[in-house]
Parts: C-alpha cells; sequence; structure tokens
C-alpha cells in the first residue's frame, strides 16, 4: 500500500474518532466549541439537537472506524471502502458549509473550509489506484 494512503488512512480515522467521540460522547460541550482552540462552528447554525449531535457522532466513528480498520489491516478493498465513504460523506459536508459561512470569522471561515474541505480531499486520494511497480523480467533459460 502506497505511504501515501496510509498517511491519508491515518488522518481520517484521527479525525472520525476525535470528532465522533467527543460529539457522540460530551453533546453540548461539542455543540457549544467545537473545534475547540476558540473557535465555534456548530452553535452558530441554529438551537442544540441532542438527538442530531449524538447521530453526527455516531456518524464520524462509523467512518473513522472504517479507516482504522483499513490502516490497521491494509488492502486495497479496505482502503477504497475508507475513501468511498469520506468522499460520499464529504461531499455534500462540504457543500453545505461553503453555502453556511455567514455570522462566522474570517478565520473560522477558512478554518471550516480548510478543515472539511480536506476530509474530502483525503477521501478521493484513497480511491486513486496504486502506482503499479514496474517488474524485472526474467532472463531467458537456454
Amino acid at each position: 500500500m502506497r505511504l501515501l494512503h496510509r498517511i491519508a488512512l491515518a488522518l481520517v480515522a484521527v479525525t472520525g474518532l476525535y470528532v465522533g467521540g467527543w460529539a457522540a460522547i460530551l453533546p453540548q460541550s461539542f455543540y457549544d466549541s467545537f473545534p475547540g482552540f476558540g473557535f465555534m462552528w456548530i452553535a452558530i447554525d441554529g438551537p442544540f439537537n441532542e438527538h442530531l449531535i449524538r447521530d453526527v457522532g455516531a456518524l464520524y466513528l462509523a467512518i473513522g472506524a472504517i479507516a482504522a480498520y483499513a490502516f490497521f489491516w491494509p488492502s486495497v478493498a479496505a482502503t477504497r471502502a475508507a475513501g468511498i465513504a469520506w468522499t460520499v460523506f464529504g461531499i455534500p459536508h462540504l457543500y453545505y458549509h461553503l453555502h453556511h459561512l455567514v455570522g462566522l470569522s474570517v478565520l473560522d471561515a477558512i478554518g471550516n473550509v480548510i478543515g472539511v474541505g480536506s476530509s474530502l480531499l483525503l477521501g478521493i486520494l484513497l480511491l486513486l489506484p496504486e502506482r503499479r511497480r514496474p517488474t524485472v523480467a526474467e532472463p531467458p533459460r537456454d
């Protein structure tokens, strides 16, 4: 498996487990202060909905688990499954965020688009085929 695929799998696995764990276990904290570090990307979008936040957490945990599986038990099929999951999730996720930047500071908007966009790009990267290494032909036998 390409080193690039391994790095991408590690990044999306950590992302999924971090975001998912926080949202599923501490939904109010996630709503109030995600992504942390003084930024607030969720609460600006409307009133708190515990069910929705926990469901989002479960979704992130699921796609993070797929990526973790592909990282620890690498195969082309597992890598592609993780890529499909992150890409299918990432397209509408990025679309939504690109159309809902009003009310965010410039720094929040930039971080939001970079954060959401990078997970989509990593998903797409996981769908790219591995380069085949040339094989050395055996010399003819006499």
